[in-house]
């Protein structure tokens, strides 16, 4: 009887997976804190790797393990895995953002509406004895024009969210026929001359890299809000700054940063991050979260059972008979 493929987790994960695993029919074993070295000499019969950000799954990593098939990270983006040299060895590279796409959108509208409306700062005002109505005068989300890039899982999620309410709603992608009920997909042109509102759920690559920079801001005829929930390269931070102070981006809801560490947990301490940053967080019209959009209870265990559904597939689409 053939041997039960070997699944290694290798980050923190919902505890469904693992069972869900085993339920199926995979031996699994857990190791959260040994190096890559190690992962291989303990595992060498590994087929699946999951994974999330705790280690970068670069050539050597991969050139370790032998009889690897598949690398599933629980979540969105693939950035800090060799993708390339995977797909040479004929490895299957596969993410989860179905798992946290609902939460994506959920909490990008929360950063816009909390920033049109400036609920965060009036009630930081009010805890500090100030009763300002008049300089925390809103703006209403209907009737604008919203322009989603990315429209991905997470972009649709957003615009989704988006239906409730009287906007017209613009899609962008570098794939064609992505559009749909809830948004019309268009070209860049048409976002730079009629959004006022924008929102970025693109992967980080080198196409997207700093895409949020002086250039492509300048493109834009009217000021603009600006939510990013995707990555926080994306957007060129002294860019966005100078944008913020001069009027040309109303507003800015950022969960990503671009000085954040790769690595999921502590981060660096801030106080050490660059001036621009310090810069950034003093602004009133900038609302901060620490990379928390995708992160529920409820994605936490979606994130799981999306990658076991997805390990399961591969395996049988190898006639390897898992449950």
């Amino acid at each position: 009887m053939a041997a039960k493929p070997l699944i290694l987790i290798i980050d923190r994960v919902h505890p469904l997976l693992e069972e869900s695993l085993r339920k199926r029919g995979f031996q699994v074993e857990t190791d959260l804190s040994s190096p890559a070295i190690e992962l291989s000499l303990r595992y060498p019969e590994t087929r699946c790797l999951v994974l999330r950000s705790r280690l970068p799954v670069d050539r050597d990593f991969l050139m370790r393990f032998p009889h690897l098939g598949c690398v599933v990270r629980v979540g969105s983006g693939l950035e800090g895995i060799d993708t390339d040299f995977a797909a040479s060895r004929g490895i299957r590279v596969m993410n989860t953002p179905e798992g946290n796409r609902n939460a994506v959108g959920e909490h990008a509208l929360g950063l816009l509406l909390n920033l049109m409306r400036h609920t965060c700062r009036a009630n930081l005002e009010i805890r500090r004895d100030s009763w300002n109505r008049k300089a925390n005068t809103g703006y209403e989300l209907d009737g604008r024009t919203v322009g989603i890039i990315g429209y991905g899982n997470t972009g649709k999620a957003f615009a989704r969210k988006l239906a409730g309410f009287d906007t017209e709603v613009l899609a962008y992608d570098i794939r064609d026929g992505v559009g749909d009920s809830y948004a019309r997909q268009t070209g860049m042109d048409e976002i730079f001359e009629r959004a006022t509102v924008v929102s970025l759920h693109v992967p980080l690559t080198s196409l997207t890299h700093h895409l949020v920079n002086d250039d492509w801001i300048a493109a834009f005829r009217h000021p603009f809000w600006l939510i990013n929930t995707s990555r926080g390269e994306v957007t060129d931070t002294a860019a966005l700054e100078r944008a913020l102070r001069e009027g040309k981006i109303r507003g800015a809801g950022l969960d990503v940063l671009e000085f954040e560490q790769k690595r999921f947990g502590n981060q660096n301490d801030l106080k050490d991050w660059p001036p621009v940053f310090h810069e950034l967080k003093s602004m009133p019209n900038v609302l901060l979260t620490p990379h928390i959009a995708g992160l529920t209870r409820e994605s936490y265990e979606k994130l799981a059972l999306a990658a076991v559904d997805k390990i399961s597939r591969y395996f049988n689409m190898n006639n390897e008979n898992i449950k």
